[in-house]
């Protein structure tokens, strides 16, 4: 079952991104707080959005979408940047990873999005045999940047403090 996230899958979601980070070999870098989350998906103003992969039975959470909204200037319409898949390692193979994708193409169709966007870890071989047998293509001719830290914040201050 796929459903959209509810204030109440809170714990579960912080669970997952922390699950997902240790095997990303990044926990210490996973520092967002149920509250941070709850704010995020739930709050005034919207960041972010989550779909939940649930046990048709039980109910249990096995994984989690979580996406957000970008723009494409040259197409001029909106997209779905999808920040985390994640299936738990007991539920992996039974289809809850491609049912996640699968909502968020449906929702790019139905909304006239025109692009399904995420990045994957260069060693992670079976998640990108998986996403290249769904029909999914590496974009090699980008390399992603980031600033954060201590960078993002010498940047931020300004040109007098902005050590380029």
């Amino acid at each position: 079952m796929i459903r959209p996230a509810t204030p109440a899958d809170i714990p579960a979601i912080h669970t997952l991104i922390r699950e997902l980070a240790e095997y990303e070999k990044a926990l210490e870098e996973a520092k967002a707080t149920p509250d941070q989350l709850h704010e995020a998906l739930f709050g005034d103003h919207p960041a972010a959005y989550a779909h939940i992969a649930a046990d048709d039975t039980t109910g249990e959470t096995l994984g989690l979408a979580l996406w957000f909204l970008n723009f494409s200037t040259w197409r001029g319409v909106h997209g779905i940047y999808l920040e985390d898949l994640y299936v738990r390692p007991t539920a992996r193979g039974a289809g809850h990873g491609k049912a996640l994708l699968t909502e968020l193409a449906r929702l790019c169709v139905e909304r006239g999005y025109q692009r399904l966007e995420w990045s994957v870890l260069n060693w992670n071989a079976p998640s990108i045999a998986f996403y290249e047998a769904l029909g999914a293509r590496p974009q090699d001719e980008w390399t992603v940047y980031r600033l954060t830290d201590d960078a993002l914040a010498e940047l931020g201050a300004g040109p007098d403090r902005a050590a380029v």
